[in-house]
């Protein structure tokens, strides 16, 4: 499956057409209204988010936009977004939080109720990781769900003519393509850091299982969340995810993969352009697909990922602020975004136009995840939560406590911070 980049006359020719449109003043009210801001995000590696801060800036000479870089790791990025909000900072005006940050930024009066957003055309999955207690706190801009990158040509090779759809079935197929090739089986990221978090929640929401219930409550004293566990455990002791894999985070996954260590891995959207680049850098490219991930008896569920813009609730310049990010979460700013990064947006017609799916087929496939996913716990106190997932987990993948152990000693320490 080779993935082409797109040409650079057709971003150029989606940049040019829409983008310069900045909305009415609406939403939210402060004495300063315009004026230049600062948009605090990641590092985006291909330099597009820069060419549509460009096209935003080109025609609004008077509240230019100075795009500011966080660390690349999202603990990191959350701790000093953290920091600045605290303070009540008032050096960023557009904040990029994770999806699941949105409740502890709007609960501490961190992000600005976005008032007069229109919410129409986003994917409603990714519409709600913006909202707390039913108002809107940040607009979706990115998303994704986890997806199952296999072996194409290793399959077929073993007479397998499609991708598993439940464990066993991965288990089974692992085992014909090693009769004759030595390779590993599969990963995710298990690393002791938040993409242990996202594949834990996947596998016990693949078991049927939970990690709060419908109340914000733990449930992990049930048998679906201790199947879930039991397979990342299970898999590491049989062999099935090799032992490497309990240092991979995203990165190391994805090179493993490319370098043709791994017959299935469990990784997000970005994935498809680098392991397609035919240039050499990736020993799988054409010889790979993307399908949703397996469950325990049936199609697995992804975790949603994804990354949403907010206004800081410390902005000088809140009108400018909501004006910009109407502007980047737009249909014409996502479709230029997606193309020439290949970062899945959140808008629900960029999954189904022509120029997107020919430049990454395998959009249909993710819709159809996301649709399906589950978010990571929605709680006001995340960073806890999520450290304490990944040091109950972390210890049942290395051997160190079992299953029950880890989820009787996980469901203990969510209670209070969960509690309201």
């Amino acid at each position: 499956m080779k993935h082409r980049f797109p040409r650079r006359s057709l971003l150029g020719a989606v940049l040019a057409l829409g983008l310069c449109a900045c909305g009415s003043s609406g939403g939210s009210d402060d004495s300063a209204g315009r004026g230049p801001i600062t948009w605090a995000s990641f590092k985006e590696p291909t330099g597009t988010l820069r060419k549509i801060v460009d096209s935003w800036n080109s025609s609004h000479p008077g509240t230019k936009v100075t795009l500011v870089d966080l660390p690349e790791a999202a603990d990191a990025q959350r701790q000093q977004l953290v920091q600045n909000a605290q303070i009540k900072s008032t050096a960023y005006d557009v904040v990029t939080l994770d999806a699941v940050w949105t409740a502890e930024f709007a609960a501490n009066r961190w992000a600005e109720p976005l008032t007069g957003l229109d919410t129409g055309g986003f994917l409603e999955p990714s519409l709600r990781t913006g909202q707390y207690r039913g108002k809107p706190y940040a607009a979706p801009w990115l998303t994704g769900a986890g997806l199952l990158y296999y072996r194409t040509d290793l399959l077929k090779k073993a007479g397998i003519d499609k991708p598993p759809t439940t464990w066993q079935e991965l288990t089974d197929d692992c085992a014909k393509v090693r009769r004759s090739v030595d390779i590993g089986c599969y990963a995710g990221q298990y690393d002791k850091y938040e993409g242990l978090t996202v594949n834990v929640t996947e596998a016990i929401s693949s078991a049927g299982g939970q990690i709060l219930d419908a109340s914000g409550k733990p449930a992990l004293n049930t048998p679906e969340a201790l199947a879930g566990l039991r397979f990342l455990t299970d898999g590491l002791k049989n062999g099935l995810i090799p032992k490497p894999a309990l240092t991979y985070q995203e990165e190391n996954g994805r090179r493993a993969f490319e370098a043709g260590d791994l017959l299935f891995h469990r990784n997000w959207g970005y994935v498809y352009a680098l392991a397609g680049k035919a240039d050499g850098s990736s020993k799988v490219a054409g010889r790979f697909g993307v399908a949703s991930l397996p469950g325990r008896t049936g199609p697995g569920t992804s975790t949603l990922g994804g990354n949403n813009v907010a206004i800081s609730a410390f902005s000088k310049h809140k009108k400018t602020a909501l004006e910009f990010i109407r502007y980047v979460t737009g249909t014409e700013a996502e479709k230029a975004f997606g193309l020439g990064s290949a970062y899945p947006m959140s808008r629900t017609a960029l999954y189904s136009d022509p120029d997107m799916v020919k430049a990454q087929p395998y959009l249909p496939t993710l819709a159809t995840s996301i649709q399906n996913a589950r978010p990571r716990p929605e709680v006001v106190r995340y960073g806890d939560v999520t450290a304490a997932v990944q040091e109950a987990a972390y210890a049942a993948l290395r051997g160190e406590q079992s299953p029950e152990q880890a989820l009787s000693g996980l469901q203990a320490k969510l209670g209070p911070l969960t509690a309201n």
